[in-house]
């Protein structure tokens, strides 16, 4: 075995002379592939490959000589490979596509590479037609530092069949995946709504790879990308394409209603996101090619995931005579690929383009993210990452050049383009003191333990939204923003002053147990580990927003039948210690016989009597919609409570005494 490593290793290095170097070891995870049979990787179908990754560690350097040292590899396995891409497939050095697979290559296989969070797809970013080797790598650590999912990136050096293939960004392949595009996966099944309407992955794009255009819009192409263009239905495609038209006729309209303009339709952050990231970038390739959407089942229509950012920070195909990447134009209206018009009549919408100079200018205050100053850091953190790297790749494809001009040149044209959009982005003042109403998340049951052994626990989720003023909320256009938990306030409804609304992951169930039904029923389950709720106005103005965790300092309401409750709705919820776990929803299956049990006077309208056979130890009071109003300890067999300041309405006592619980519905006039 070890003659066999020796030999397969002076075989190794000797491949790398005929390039003028020997690579021996790397700072980056080294990437190995070895085809069966040392077959050729075509464009299609995939070929059986085994894969390593050599990587210990941030810090640690990476040996080509521990290839064979199992404890040094992030992974050894079986992949499935081809070459991917378009016009990168023209270039010596290919980009490729691999799927992940167990043992026996029988099935697809789950796993982390690098960190990253399990799945099978995979792809290796061969960088091409981008001299500096950053752009894509920078554009998506951006667009995920600015709260949006983009692809997870690593670099490495890749060999595959014992040839050395250079640098490469190892990254997420865009797909359906609580990890990655946090959508709901659709069936052939999913014909009716509201299960119709999602979750879809759509793309404008060039039909390169072998997929059939879905529709066109204003000389721009639409490709199905989830689900699969031979596995849609018409009833899908049909949903698909009347979420696109409305968008049109919405923003041809100039319609910014939040009841049914395009705020209705769109989540309005995420577009003002995808604009700033793809225009600060000047990618030539925005809009029309490489543009992603997505949208969860009951969700609005979100922009993205950014994708394929190498033509950027005024990279071209220069090689095809092409330069368009330019620090004094809009890419949606430069009159090259400018996008369906939608694009371009956001812009002009004045609440859109409000919100988008807000958001800019957010961005790129001093030490934001877009900020010239973070820019430059960031841009010198990449460069440092991989500068050892460099000059082999320059040797093995000259496509590199002088990567410092190249860097600096890459600075120059950010801090020309900033001023630009600084000079051109319009002003912000009629959005920058937005006041939103006094809603309040102040409980949340986000893991239930198991009340029926029929019904999924899941079901038993709910969320709790107070109105914490003294005057009526008009919920149109409020919802959930970001991605997981879906819900949308109907247009028109309301909440009135100083009450509360619940609602709740499945309505039927809730009505069950609880005896009264929620408000509304939200799309997708909480998470029993943590989630960011954020609630919001149509225009994506946080209204109130609340992270929990399932570990201390967050009270205990993991699994046990407790949940969290806000304990004063005039405190910080975002702080753990201002929250406690509790038991108060009354549910109808608690309530047992009342023997020996006297509440009285039932209609009461000043003070309520209970009288019992058994020492009684506590009684809660809670209205119809489980709020707890009053908690109290006893230690007798009789206690008083006083209503007069009660709303009048109907009320739960639940009375705890010595031998057990007592639940009593009462009259307060």
């Amino acid at each position: 075995m070890k003659t066999f490593c020796l030999l397969f290793f002076i075989v190794f290095a000797q491949s790398f002379i005929s390039f003028g170097q020997t690579f021996t070891s790397s700072n980056l995870p080294i990437v190995i592939i070895n085809t069966d049979n040392g077959n050729y990787i075509p464009d299609d179908p995939k070929v059986l490959a085994r894969m390593k990754i050599i990587y210990q560690g941030v810090g640690i350097r990476n040996f080509l000589s521990d290839q064979n040292n199992l404890e040094k590899l992030n992974y050894f396995g079986r992949i499935t490979i081809e070459t991917r891409g378009s016009s990168s497939k023209v270039l010596e050095k290919k980009p490729y596509g691999f799927t992940t697979k167990s043992a026996d290559i029988t099935s697809n296989e789950n796993v982390s590479l690098l960190g990253m969070p399990s799945e099978h797809d995979w792809i290796l970013n061969s960088l091409n037609f981008e001299p500096s080797l950053i752009r894509d790598y920078i554009c998506y650590n951006l667009s995920r530092a600015m709260g949006n999912y983009a692809t997870r990136t690593a670099y490495c050096e890749v060999v595959i069949n014992g040839n050395y293939k250079g640098v490469y960004v190892l990254q997420e392949k865009i797909k359906s995946d609580k990890n990655r595009v946090d959508i709901v996966e659709i069936t052939p099944e999913d014909n009716i709504l509201p299960n119709l309407s999602g979750g879809y992955i759509t793309k404008a794009d060039k039909d390169t790879g072998g997929d059939p255009f879905a529709f066109s819009m204003d000389g721009v192409n639409y490709i199905h990308h989830e689900p699969n263009p031979e596995d849609i239905t018409i009833e899908q495609y049909s949903y698909v394409y009347g979420v696109f038209t409305k968008l049109k006729t919405t923003t041809a309209a100039n319609n910014g209603s939040l009841a049914n303009g395009f705020p209705s339709v769109i989540d309005v952050p995420s577009f003002i996101d995808f604009i700033l990231i793809n225009e600060l970038s000047a990618n030539v390739d925005a809009y029309s090619l490489s543009t992603f959407f997505h949208k969860d089942r009951n969700g609005k229509l979100r922009a993205g995931p950014i994708w394929d950012l190498n033509l950027t920070f005024g990279n071209d195909l220069f090689l095809w005579g092409y330069d368009r990447s330019k620090t004094d134009s809009w890419q949606f209206s430069d009159g090259g690929n400018d996008g369906s018009a939608f694009w371009r009549n956001l812009f002009n919408n004045p609440q859109f383009k409000c919100y988008l100079s807000k958001r800019w200018h957010e961005l790129t205050q001093t030490g934001s993210l877009l900020n010239q100053t973070s820019l430059d850091a960031l841009i010198d953190e990449t460069v440092n990452l991989i500068s050892e790297a460099i000059p082999r790749e320059e040797m093995r494809w000259g496509s590199v050049g002088d990567h410092s001009l190249e860097i600096n040149n890459m600075k120059i044209f950010i801090r020309e383009r900033i001023k630009w959009m600084n000079d051109h982005i319009g002003p912000y003042s009629n959005c920058s003191n937005v006041v939103t109403p006094p809603l309040v998340i102040s409980e949340i049951m986000y893991h239930p333990n198991k009340f029926n052994e029929l019904t999924d626990s899941d079901d038993y989720e709910f969320i709790e939204i107070l109105n914490n003023g003294n005057s009526t909320v008009n919920l149109t256009g409020i919802y959930f923003s970001g991605t997981g938990l879906v819900y949308q306030f109907p247009a028109n409804s309301t909440i009135a002053p100083n009450s509360a609304i619940k609602l709740a992951s499945h309505a039927a169930t809730f009505k069950t147990k609880y005896g009264y039904a929620p408000f509304g029923q939200f799309t997708r389950h909480l998470s029993d580990k943590s989630q960011d709720i954020v609630l919001s106005d149509g225009f994506g103005n946080k209204i109130d927003q609340v992270q929990y965790f399932d570990s201390s300092p967050w009270p205990d309401a993991d699994g046990n039948g407790l949940f969290l409750k806000l304990t004063d709705p005039n405190s910080d919820n975002s702080m753990a210690e201002n929250w406690t776990a509790i038991s108060g929803l009354v549910a109808i299956d608690e309530i047992e016989s009342d023997d020996g049990l006297l509440i009285y006077p039932n209609p009461v309208v000043t003070e309520l009597t209970i009288k019992a056979i058994q020492r009684i130890l506590r009684v809660q009071l809670f209205d119809i919609q489980g709020r707890l109003f009053q908690d109290q300890e006893f230690s007798d067999e009789s206690a008083k409570f006083d209503m007069r300041l009660l709303p009048d309405g109907f009320y739960l006592v639940k009375v705890i005494t010595q031998n057990g619980t007592y639940i009593r519905k009462i009259v307060k006039e």
